[in-house]
């Protein structure tokens, strides 16, 4: 696998986006008086300008892809592109064709972008993962006839390359060092020659040659693994692993008994073992309660060794008679070295853990608004935060706003004609809060608009996060993970439950209404 470029952009959800490092793949031939036969090897094309070029890994790129090849875009072209597609542009313009449009199936992680100038063409695979304000994407050299666009389970150019971003990740944002801090600015300084170590004319080091790859197979020993190229270094310290449950809530409310309420729960097992020498080998078991829903839908990662058949039969698709295998389930697996997801899984929970009531009455230019939000008694009652984002589109910007809240924080935006109820940690012990008041929309210039809320649709969304919970009652305690080595390391596991999408509809106006079902 060859890289054709690389790029680490820096912003702040989309806003004040730069270009912190870019390079394109070149093989450089310095001529230099001392030394005149001596060729200097550089995968750069910016730091050598009066030196002679060669673009290896693009001269390939042009062979491989024929008439249908599309050059590698200018900086500012291509962060315009990857902001749109990755929704962080912040543009005003909601809705972009190329990307929303029902026609268009993204295959993440591979991005493609579509660039219209100097030449029409679609850029494709664009690889980009992100941390906090962090993004590193990289384009790949796809090993493929001209015109065509394999599968991406085909693809070893598409993992290599992830793997490539995610060590120069943990490089780039070492622990106790700060992304705009003088830590990474030094990093960033100390890359072009950590790149032309560990990645020589494009192709990372310590990658499998393409058709190399053999069919999974069952790992039974741990072996020992050598460490790519790109890492920082051997692990130094106290063996650790960390086992993470997280679950993500979805909904969808109406408020009415003509449409039904949606919602559904998927969450995923994230491990990271950090141990000197050879990995050992590890079982995570993961629990129910008595109570608790049975884990559906269950993918676990090529890394499982085995696995009970009754784990994998339960399926969301299947109606659910009560006899579903509940545990507990098993996973042994020979870890690799980075972190990674050992299981996803969904669940059927019987209600969503915050209902909601939303009212809106028009009067001429003003709105009577009543909310009542109401968390369920099977949540724990301690947030990390809870929001409530109520937005008013299709209106003049607000003038007055007397609007009450029963308990938590409302903060007022007439600009964006948003209101933000900061809830806080806590539900009051009743477990139920209330929102009444007016608003008057009779600002100087319009405010936002968005075609879909027109009139009286309109909607709240719920922004959570609870440590320490899971909707499934699955959890992973210190107990359930065994490490077969003599290294006995620390044990960390956590989980909590946090939302997306979560939305709560004007129960007297029109809403959209899913054409099938969102539960699983």
């Amino acid at each position: 696998m060859s890289l054709r470029a690389l790029w680490i952009i820096s912003h702040e959800k989309g806003e004040h986006a730069s270009i912190r490092f870019s390079r394109f793949v070149h093989f450089t031939i310095s001529v230099n008086p001392m030394t005149p036969h001596k060729p200097d090897i550089d995968i750069t094309s910016y730091l050598c300008f009066p030196n002679r070029r060669f673009a290896t890994v693009e001269l390939r790129a042009k062979r491989l892809s024929g008439s249908s090849y599309v050059a590698v875009p200018e900086d500012d072209c291509f962060l315009q592109l990857l902001l749109t597609e990755l929704g962080l542009s912040g543009s005003k313009q909601a809705f972009v064709a190329q990307r929303d449009d029902c026609l268009y199936r993204p295959r993440s992680p591979a991005l493609e972008l579509h660039i219209t100038a100097p030449v029409k063409g679609t850029l494709w695979p664009v690889l980009a993962i992100s941390q906090a304000h962090l993004t590193l994407a990289c384009l790949p050299l796809v090993d493929a006839s001209p015109g065509q666009r394999p599968p991406l389970s085909s693809l070893l150019s598409e993992s290599q390359g992830l793997s490539f971003l995610a060590g120069l990740q943990t490089f780039l944002l070492a622990p106790g060092s700060k992304q705009d801090g003088e830590g990474l600015v030094s990093r960033l300084a100390l890359l072009p020659s950590v790149l032309l170590q560990v990645c020589p004319l494009g192709t990372p080091l310590e990658l499998p040659l393409t058709g190399t790859l053999a069919m999974p197979s069952p790992i039974t020993s741990a072996g020992i693994q050598k460490q790519p190229a790109w890492r920082t270094g051997l692990y130094r310290g106290r063996a650790v692993v960390n086992v993470s449950v997280v679950e993500t809530v979805r909904s969808m409310q109406y408020g009415n008994r003509s449409r039904q309420d949606l919602w559904d729960v998927y969450g995923t097992v994230a491990c990271k073992c950090e141990v000197e020498g050879v990995l050992p080998n590890v079982t995570v078991t993961l629990s129910l309660p008595p109570n608790g829903s049975p884990l559906q839908d269950i993918l676990v990662h090529p890394c499982v060794t085995s696995l009970d058949s009754s784990v994998l039969t339960a399926s969301s698709v299947e109606h659910w008679d009560g006899s579903a295998f509940s545990g507990p389930y098993k996973f042994p697996f020979s870890p690799p070295l980075e972190p990674f997801i050992l299981c996803s899984y969904t669940s059927q929970v019987p209600v969503p853990p915050i209902l909601g009531s939303y009212q809106l009455k028009e009067e001429e230019s003003q709105l009577h608004v009543s909310v009542v939000l109401k968390l369920h008694e099977s949540v724990k009652n301690s947030f990390e935060y809870c929001d409530a984002h109520l937005p008013f589109y299709n209106r003049d910007q607000m003038g007055v706003v007397e609007v009450k809240v029963s308990s938590g924080q409302l903060d007022v935006s007439k600009e964006k004609n948003l209101l933000v109820w900061a809830l806080g940690q806590k539900f009051p012990k009743t477990r139920e809060v209330t929102m009444e008041g007016k608003i008057l929309f009779s600002g100087p210039e319009p405010g936002p608009s968005e075609p879909l809320c027109t009139g009286l649709t309109a909607y709240i969304k719920l922004y959570f996060k609870v440590p320490d919970t899971t909707l499934s009652g699955c959890s992973v305690d210190q107990h359930s993970v065994q490490v077969y080595s003599s290294a006995k390391p620390r044990i960390v596991t956590s989980r909590e439950l946090h939302s997306k999408d979560y939305w709560i509809w004007n129960s007297t106006g029109t809403a959209p209404v899913s054409s099938g079902q969102m539960i699983v």
